[in-house]
């Protein structure tokens, strides 16, 4: 509206309210990919990591359970602009709309009164933000509400395709380069057991992996990688998203079984991912990557140039 001094913009009031849904899944999902093109390098999620955080589960039944450590933010005529979750505890996360970011101080206030998780003697609790370096305006929002910067950090690794030309994928003798199988309980194991022997875990199961490229929107087999070794077990395996709105694509996870490294199986699995990308369209991939010297060597080898670099903030109170 205006008045007798110029003109006066009156904007929207903005609504809170818990994730109801899986309408509401989608309607984040829609959000990460409607802002893809307006915001830096992993300032959003990407497609891969909001699909995996909903159905990566061994037990579906979890989302009942998660909704209420979800919010989001709507303006009065309904279009969502901002949510707010956790990934793992005490570990939230902002999806937000650029043109948003003055409610950016509202989201951090809510996760610290829902999300915050004891300490280790629980006499009190707190919160770890990862926030990128380029992100001044955030970074001085964790100055202000009392967050420290911690010395350990992650990188958003970003390869632009352009006219690069792409070695051919070769494995080693004895390895056999092929996808994962539809419905295929034995090689959603595979990939369980694989995951849990290259990152030193024991939490995932074929069940988490089948409910996985079950529901996952994102998941496609014919992106879904393996160096399947003579007995038969998976020697390395490389997961690969593509993102067709916004034209690029996600190498999560990349690794390689201890027993079977050294042997360029997992260069192998990403030429060959890069490949597939290229011939659907995408312009783009990337990768995340903390600071582990030997997997940043790969990265680098196989191409990606950009480095987008995130620390950690925490906040005990």
């Amino acid at each position: 509206m205006t008045t007798g001094n110029g003109p006066h913009y009156v904007s929207q009031p903005i609504i809170t309210r818990p994730f109801q849904s899986d309408e509401d899944f989608w309607r984040v999902r829609k959000l990460l990919i409607d802002t893809y093109p307006q915001t830096p390098t992993g300032w959003n999620w990407e497609i891969r990591r909001w699909d995996g955080w909903y159905c990566h589960h061994a037990d579906l039944s979890w989302h009942s359970r998660r909704e209420q450590a979800v919010c989001l933010w709507e303006t009065a005529d309904g279009q969502l602009v901002g949510a707010a979750h956790p990934e793992d505890d005490g570990c939230p996360h902002l999806q937000l709309h650029p043109d948003y970011r003055h409610i950016e101080a509202d989201m951090i206030a809510w996760t610290e009164d829902h999300l915050a998780v004891p300490t280790g003697d629980s006499q009190q609790r707190q919160l770890t933000f990862f926030v990128f370096e380029y992100d001044a305006p955030r970074r001085r929002l964790m100055e202000q509400r009392g967050y420290e910067k911690m010395p350990y950090s992650g990188f958003t690794l970003r390869m632009r395709f352009g006219n690069r030309p792409l070695p051919v994928p070769v494995l080693a003798d004895g390895y056999t380069l092929r996808t994962t199988r539809p419905g295929d309980l034995d090689d959603c194991q595979r990939v369980a057991d694989i995951l849990n022997a290259a990152f030193n875990r024991d939490c995932h199961s074929g069940q988490e992996l089948h409910n996985f490229m079950t529901h996952s929107p994102s998941f496609r087999h014919d992106l879904d990688l393996a160096a399947e070794a003579p007995d038969g077990s998976f020697a390395a395996y490389v997961g690969v998203t593509y993102n067709e709105a916004n034209r690029y694509g996600v190498f999560e996870p990349v690794c390689a079984h201890s027993d079977h490294r050294r042997k360029g199986l997992s260069r192998a699995l990403m030429f060959e991912g890069m490949h597939r990308l290229k011939a659907l369209g995408a312009a783009d991939v990337y990768v995340g990557a903390g600071d582990a010297v030997p997997a940043n060597r790969l990265y680098e080898a196989v191409g990606f140039t950009e480095a987008y670099k995130d620390y950690a903030w925490r906040k005990i109170f």
